[in-house]
C-alpha cells in the first residue's frame, strides 16, 4: 500500500449483469425532460412572438388616414395617405414621405406631434 492508495480509491468493473441494465425510471424521465423542454419553448420564446406577431398585424390593419405613427426608424409623422403596401407620412408642413406600411412600429394617441412640437 503506497500513500497515493490512501487518498485515491481503485476503481472496479462492475458485474457483467449489471453493466448493461437501464436504471428504472431512465427512459421515462427522459420523456419528461423532454416535454419540461418543449413547455419551456413554447411558452418562452413561440407564444410571446406570435402575440407580438398578432398586435403588429392588427395595428397595420387599423391604421387609417389621420392616424399619428412612429416608424422603425424613429420619425414621427401623420398619416396623409394609405395603400395596401405604403403610407404617405406627412413630417411637416409641405414635407411628405412615403415608407413602406411595415415599417410603422406604434400608433400614437391623436394630439401627440402638436404636444411635441
Amino acid at each position: 500500500m503506497t500513500l497515493f492508495d490512501f487518498f485515491i480509491s481503485s476503481a472496479y468493473a462492475a458485474d457483467a449483469s449489471v453493466a448493461g441494465t437501464v436504471p428504472a425510471g431512465g427512459s421515462f424521465s427522459f420523456f419528461i425532460i423532454f416535454a419540461v423542454f418543449i413547455l419551456f419553448f413554447y411558452f418562452a420564446i413561440w407564444r410571446p412572438q406570435n402575440k407580438r406577431n398578432k398586435e403588429q398585424r392588427d395595428l397595420l390593419g387599423s391604421l387609417a388616414k389621420g392616424d399619428e405613427v412612429i416608424t422603425v426608424g424613429g420619425v414621427l409623422g401623420k398619416i396623409g395617405k394609405i395603400s395596401d403596401q405604403y403610407v404617405v407620412l406627412t413630417i411637416a408642413d409641405n414635407t411628405d414621405i412615403v415608407i413602406q406600411k411595415s415599417a410603422v412600429v406604434t400608433a400614437l394617441p391623436k394630439g401627440t406631434l402638436k404636444s411635441l412640437m
